[in-house]
């Protein structure tokens, strides 16, 4: 027999004959009418779950994952104010519930089977996951299976107190606002769950702002992986700059009367806290899971034997809120009731087409104060001697740092962060003199942890803020990127764009640099983040090009509330020369603030048509080299700049390319998964011209003088394009 059916008829029988399991007696503030109300929540999550473990063997349900055993986390959403943003552990059905109840006109049970019938009517992600989240309950959807979604609650909170100091024009959360993330006990010990609980400690510490409560609901396993006992308290009742609480989940009172203390604390000191929840997990880990498979039946009884709700019904008829016989007249009701409403759901329109699951991977744009730009005084006032500079030719780096300055001028809702951008100003110098120009509160020092910088600038943009978080080096990114693939490129699209985190990622890469390297401070894959559905990647090769993409990416994020990327070759930063020794070819002058280069605009320098140059970045200035040996031989050519490599400017390109007699792809990034794969599709699609590539080999990259070896080169480039010419 179905587990969910024998929890449900044991309920029934044991509630009617007062069978319930023994307990401590009611002790706490809570109120007859929220008890009652809280009970309520309990018994449709419980429904729900019943429901959708129906629906599913009658194939009118996708996926299922259940909140039975977690009915305890109601009494956590009674103790938050509904504006307290949480992002929420899979199993938290009852705190959504609950929640719903706090707010006027909220269908709780429509919205959820809607959910599990994947319809496109779903308010939260238009049918495209099952997953809890409402935008008037402030509860951003999550399909963070390993906590993933730990570090952005961290910025989240961070972005409560930064508010304080400027308040954004698009900020969603109070000024005294508490924000809660939870998460199974499985899920603490994952690498970005500890770096997030690091993170709040080693702000807590430092007596920064962080209104931060995490709640542990430890059931004890992970799916068939049992968590040792004592293990959560004996690890999070002593870390420094985090206050440990610990609640049982399976007692209405005592986890409402701790949650109420927690959250109090939280929401007074400004700090963060630990609330370990305690929980048992009924009916196995999702979907067709049988516990029995891995745990004794003895096991599995006994926890079933302390069915919350049944803990509930004891302590409610114990505090003379309700009888027996209300208690199970609640619960058949809300069963048949969300039977009813199940039948209803699954009969609403599912999505069909591609456009339709797509809709909502990019977000809707939104209005925005108009700006004309800093005054005269104050960019005099930031620059200082260095505005007589700007009519000099510069190198990429220091017009990057002006370009910066110009926009946080512009833009108070800038905020960067990252290892060194502060008072060092940055492993090469790029944010230099930006912590004197705007303080402390606008160029975060973080701590070195990817994870936690991109999670703090996720979280911040989900509050108002415009990040510009800084990851020092490509090879970097990679013990994050699920952060941009799971956490931030997701939301627009699992809340129907309800829900945003527009940011511009400042990563320094690519390769080529002489004296500092080896493979992590010369990476030259990008493949990870031309794979993110939405992600926009810059990647500029000159100052003045820099500059104006900058501003424009800056746009994207701000207006179109876009995810972006913007990719800075390390050998390009310092670069003055192009074909001479001091012959400063590669210098341009800072262009004005008012200059841009719009999203999907390529560059092309000169006009012959006798071979094209299809490149990017260090690409770029190596193309430049091999087309200016080709003018000496009386061969005109043209270089076309890519600098936007997703989505690619394919259009843009094709009219770039569209007189040249033949085309050479110069990709810097490695033959297998690099950006010339999808430039030969595309030729091959599109073009009747001769068309070649020339690419970096599958290698990491060496230290030394073979910095270079395994890249395009110059002399590559022109002998590759002589052989086309012959």
């Amino acid at each position: 027999m179905d587990r969910a059916e024998i929890v449900h008829e044991n309920f029934r029988r044991r509630v009617a004959a007062g069978d319930f399991p023994a307990g401590r007696a009611p002790v706490g503030r809570l109120s007859r009418e929220d008890a009652v109300a809280l009970f309520r929540a309990g018994c449709l999550t419980r429904a729900l779950d019943r429901t959708s473990r129906a629906m599913q063997k009658a194939g009118q349900g996708f996926y299922t994952i259940g909140s039975s055993g977690h009915e305890g986390m109601a009494a956590v959403a009674w103790a938050l104010r509904p504006g307290d943003m949480a992002f929420l552990h899979y199993r938290d059905a009852a705190f959504q519930i609950a929640r719903s109840m706090q707010v006027p006109g909220q269908t709780p049970a429509w919205d959820m089977l809607l959910s599990f019938a994947s319809s496109s009517d779903d308010p939260i992600s238009g049918g495209r996951h099952k997953v809890l989240g409402s935008r008037a309950l402030m509860i951003p959807p999550q399909t963070s299976t390993i906590a993933s979604h730990l570090p952005k609650a961290v910025g989240a909170a961070y972005s409560v107190g930064a508010s304080r100091r400027f308040r954004p024009e698009h900020a969603l959360l109070a000024e005294d606002a508490v924000v809660m993330c939870s998460f199974g006990d499985a899920s603490a010990n994952h690498s970005t769950a500890q770096g997030a609980f690091n993170t709040a400690q080693w702000t807590s510490y430092q007596s920064i702002p962080l209104p931060l409560l995490f709640v542990c609901e430890d059931n004890g396993i992970g799916i068939s992986t049992k968590t040792p006992k004592g293990w959560i308290e004996a690890t999070f009742s002593q870390r420094p700059g985090l206050r440990y609480f610990k609640a049982d989940g399976l007692d209405l009172y005592d986890a409402y009367a701790v949650a109420q203390e927690a959250a109090d604390y939280v929401r007074r000191r400004r700090k963060p806290a630990f609330l370990h929840l305690r929980t048992i997990r009924l009916y196995g880990h999702a979907g067709a899971d049988v516990p029995t498979t891995y745990l004794s039946r003895e096991e599995v009884e006994a926890e079933e034997a302390q069915d919350p709700l049944l803990h509930s019904a004891r302590l409610l008829n114990a505090a003379g809120a309700m009888t027996q016989a209300e208690a199970l007249a609640i619960y058949d009701e809300t069963c048949a009731r969300t039977a009813r409403v199940a039948a209803e759901a699954v009969t609403r329109p599912r999505l069909k087409t591609a456009s339709e699951v797509m809709a909502s991977l990019i977000p809707p744009k939104r209005t925005c104060r108009p700006t004309n730009g800093p005054s005269t005084e104050a960019r005099e006032a930031a620059f200082g001697g260095d505005m007589k500079a700007m009519a000099e030719p510069q190198i990429m780096s220091r017009i990057i740092n002006w370009a910066l300055t110009d926009l946080m001028l512009e833009h108070r809702e800038i905020v960067m962060m990252g290892e060194d951008v502060g008072r060092k100003g940055g492993v090469y110098g790029v944010t230099q003199k930006l912590t004197q120009r705007f303080g402390a509160d606008r160029m975060i020092d973080t701590l070195l942890d990817e994870q936690s910088i991109l999670g703090l600038a996720i979280g911040m943009a989900q509050n108002g803020f415009l990040p510009i978080p800084e990851i020092q080096f490509l090879a970097y990114l990679h013990n994050a990127e699920d952060q941009l693939r799971g956490e931030a490129a997701t939301l627009p699209f699992f809340s129907n764009g309800q829900f945003t985190n527009p940011l511009i990622l400042r990563i320094a890469g690519l390769g080529y640099q002489k004296g500092f390297g080896g493979h992590f401070h010369n990476d030259n894959s990008v493949a990870v983040l031309r794979d993110i559905p939405g992600l926009i990647l810059a990647v500029p090769s000159t100052g003045a090009e820099a500059a104006k993409m900058l501003r424009e990416c800056v746009r994207l994020a701000r207006e179109e509330q876009r995810l972006v990327v913007f990719l800075e070759p390390i050998a390009l930063y310092p670069m003055r020369d192009l074909l001479a020794d001091k012959d400063g070819g590669w210098m341009t002058t800072y262009p004005d603030p008012s200059e841009t280069i719009p999203l999907g605009e390529v560059g092309v320098h000169g006009e012959g048509t006798e071979i094209a140059f299809v490149t990017f970045g260090n690409g770029h200035y190596l193309s430049r080299q091999a087309q200016a040996r080709l003018a000496d031989e009386g061969v005109a050519s043209r270089v076309i700049d890519l600098r936007w490599l997703s989505p690619l400017p394919v259009e843009s390109l094709l009219q770039a390319v569209g007189p040249a007699k033949r085309i050479l792809i110069v990709d810097e990034t490695r033959h297998s998964g690099g950006v010339a794969e999808a430039l030969m599709a595309v030729m091959a699609e599109k073009v009747s011209v001769p068309f070649e590539r020339i690419t970096a080999e599958d290698s990491f990259i060496a230290t030394g003088p073979a910095y270079a070896a395994t890249m395009p080169s110059a002399e590559g480039i022109y002998r590759a394009a002589k052989g086309m010419l012959a």
